[in-house]
């Protein structure tokens, strides 16, 4: 395994990524490490030193909206020079409960928009956002308007990239299209939920991103836990997150593959976690694995666990343990 992540281009952009990224959700969560300022600081300190460039957070993220981003903020303002040479990721569109003030559900607007925009760059510290996404289609506003107000905070200086988040492959298609005739800024990123036991993405998002040049970011991609290795024959360590608040996903889980995809990692001396970022850092289109962590231990192992290259043996085993979806024919 090498020291640090490799860095790849995102899509069709000059804006280069650590192949591995920090999922920013976890802090200001309650009952985690980083739940304090002190705790946010030292794993957002340890993933710089460990080369990560791609730092995920969202204006919802946190135990009251807002939270994350503030905390993360403020973590970076302790780093220097080094903070200059980070990618900051944030997001717009879901419910802020009225920390942007009134929506009517329209968070794609030009209005919301740049309302969203401004109190996220306050709660950053910041200029700028280096890659802003809409979170979720509103499934209110037209495409159209959310473009025009994207292409507007590019043209001042607040935005330097765009992307979409929990968008379909005939959004992302749809968007591009509009983009490029009404000579706007186009969408460089999709963040997808993504990873070996949900590859539903292969069925419409990967297609849409390879034709449009769209870099994908996946979230989730140990699948809530069940492809760390941790969670075995249908059972949670005491205290973990499946123990709780999922664990229905326990119930519906297939044990047996879950056994067959820790002996395949064993067989090749990796762990589990190795293998699913090593796999998806494969797929086409993928420029980096948005990872979270509350430690710095969980930071510097994260950084270094998409390094292993899997042959096209050990890709054609994946598949065996776990179906890609049919695609249907539509011709």
């Amino acid at each position: 395994m090498t020291s640090s992540p490799e860095y790849r281009a995102l899509g069709n952009s000059g804006l280069v990524v650590s192949g591995v990224g920090l999922g920013c959700n976890n802090l200001g969560r309650a009952g985690t490490p980083t739940e304090s300022q002190e705790g946010t600081d030292a794993v957002i300190e340890a993933a710089v030193d460990a080369g990560i460039t791609l730092f995920d957070v969202a204006d919802v993220y946190g135990k009251e909206p807002g939270t994350s981003e503030r905390m993360f903020g403020q973590a970076l303002s302790g780093l220097g020079r080094a903070a200059e040479d980070v990618v900051v990721v944030s997001k717009f569109g879901m419910d802020m409960r009225g920390a942007n003030g009134a929506d009517h559900g329209a968070r794609g607007s030009r209005r919301y928009v740049n309302r969203a925009l401004d109190a996220s760059l306050s709660r950053l510290g910041r200029d700028h956002i280096d890659l802003y996404f809409y979170h979720t289609p509103d499934g209110v506003t037209p495409a159209e308007e959310t473009l025009a107000a994207l292409d507007d905070a590019v043209k001042a200086g607040k935005v330097r990239y765009i992307g979409t988040s929990n968008h379909s492959g005939w959004q992302i298609a749809d968007a591009d299209h509009l983009a490029r005739s009404g000579g706007r800024t186009r969408y460089v990123a999709a963040e997808n939920h993504y990873n070996l036991l949900d590859r539903r993405a292969e069925l419409e998002v990967i297609p849409a991103a390879q034709r449009f040049g769209v870099g994908i970011l996946p979230y989730f991609p140990l699948a809530n836990g069940l492809l760390t290795g941790k969670y075995r024959n249908g059972t949670a360590p005491d205290g973990s997150r499946l123990s709780h608040s999922k664990s229905e996903l326990l119930e519906s889980t297939d044990w047996d593959q879950i056994e067959r995809f820790v002996a395949f990692a064993a067989e090749r001396d990796l762990t589990p976690i190795q293998v699913a970022f090593s796999w998806l850092a494969s797929r086409p289109q993928v420029a980096s694995v948005i990872a979270g962590a509350t430690t710095p231990d969980q930071v510097r192992s994260n950084a270094v666990a998409a390094s292993w290259v899997p042959s096209e043996d050990d890709l054609a085993e994946l598949d065996r343990i776990f179906p890609a979806p049919e695609k249907i024919a539509l011709f």
